[in-house]
């Protein structure tokens, strides 16, 4: 089939828009939208100068995600002094994954001239991920220990590095698997804190995709996620066309049951019913931010407070990390 642009070969029909894609063109469109998202998100903020300059953290992983996200930035703000980019990348602890991830994550902050910062969970919590799944003592999902020690510290580190913003990899696909879960689940909520958190745009402008803007929190970092409105397969695509040092490698502890149950619902009915997907966080966006207007805003601060023990923000007297460090220790 002939790209609908220019005529040439093409490498991906995306069944939602109905057009033919070259190599050319579909690089040129995942680059448009993660440029669009950056500007109806309100990402760079009108006070920003050369002399303070907006920090955003980025969460490497070494994944095709993050590193698309990562190198695309960087070509968009390289020459502008008002942005400044710093990698983190986190060493979970597990043999024969995480190593070759991080040099990728090396090779291209090196390629590209980016500070790159790497902490580890056995430097930070005196654990590796591989033990963790062993002892298990809550009988979760390796996925709900690595979640929870992952966020502290990107969380923690983006603090460090006085981010302005934290910014990572979720596509399109990862967005739409959370907002049907949160939708299933009922939880109104999380749909709140899912939009002030890292969904709603943080200046109103007329490219906003809501009218509301996301409440500040002075709890956390900001999080942002430039490359949501564009499916997985398609950033997969561009980092081997434009042969970026991408670890494509499933993570060997991932179980996550229920997202597993989401994921194959999802590409079921993207397939049966192209769009289905951006269908679901257009809608999604515009109902977490009625969410956030009734539950969220300044109101949803009032219980957080410091963790007694590692001095994390928490709504309890100690952080989740805190709990499942205790339980691992005990074990």
């Amino acid at each position: 089939m002939e790209c609908d642009k220019c005529g040439d070969h093409a490498v991906l029909h995306a069944a939602y828009s109905g057009l033919y894609l070259c190599e050319h063109h579909l690089c040129r469109t995942v680059e448009k939208r993660l440029r669009r998202r950056v500007r109806e998100d309100g990402l760079v903020p009108d006070d920003a100068t050369p002399e303070d300059p907006d920090t955003w953290v980025i969460g490497l992983s070494g994944g095709k995600d993050s590193v698309v996200l990562t190198s695309i930035l960087h070509d968009i703000f390289e020459r502008d002094p008002r942005i400044e980019l710093v990698a983190l990348s986190i060493h979970e602890g597990i043999e024969g994954y995480r190593d070759k991830s991080l040099d990728a994550c090396r090779e291209l902050t090196e390629d590209l001239g980016i500070r790159h910062e790497t902490v580890s969970y056995a430097e930070e919590f005196g654990v590796q991920m591989d033990d963790v799944v062993e002892k298990d003592p809550e009988g979760m999902a390796a996925c709900a220990y690595c979640g929870v020690f992952r966020r502290d510290l990107l969380s923690r580190y983006a603090e460090e590095l006085d981010a302005d913003k934290l910014l990572t990899g979720h596509n399109l696909d990862d967005e739409a698997e959370t907002a049907l879960m949160n939708f299933l689940e009922g939880d109104v909520d999380q749909m709140a804190q899912h939009f002030d958190a890292s969904l709603g745009p943080f200046e109103s402008s007329s490219d906003a995709p809501t009218e509301r803007t996301r409440e500040k929190q002075n709890h956390h970092i900001p999080r942002a996620k430039p490359l949501r409105d564009v499916p997985e397969k398609e950033i997969a695509l561009y980092a081997r066309f434009q042969h970026l040092p991408a670890h494509i490698t499933e993570c060997p502890h991932a179980d996550e049951a229920y997202r597993g149950e989401i994921q194959q619902l999802m590409l079921g009915l993207e397939e049966n019913h192209p769009g289905t997907r951006h269908s679901i966080m257009a809608g999604y966006e515009k109902l977490a931010a009625l969410a956030a207007e009734a539950y969220g805003g300044e109101d949803a601060d009032v219980d957080f407070g410091e963790c007694e023990n590692c001095g994390a923000p928490t709504a309890r007297e100690r952080c989740r990390k805190c709990n499942l460090l205790d339980a691992l220790e005990a074990v």
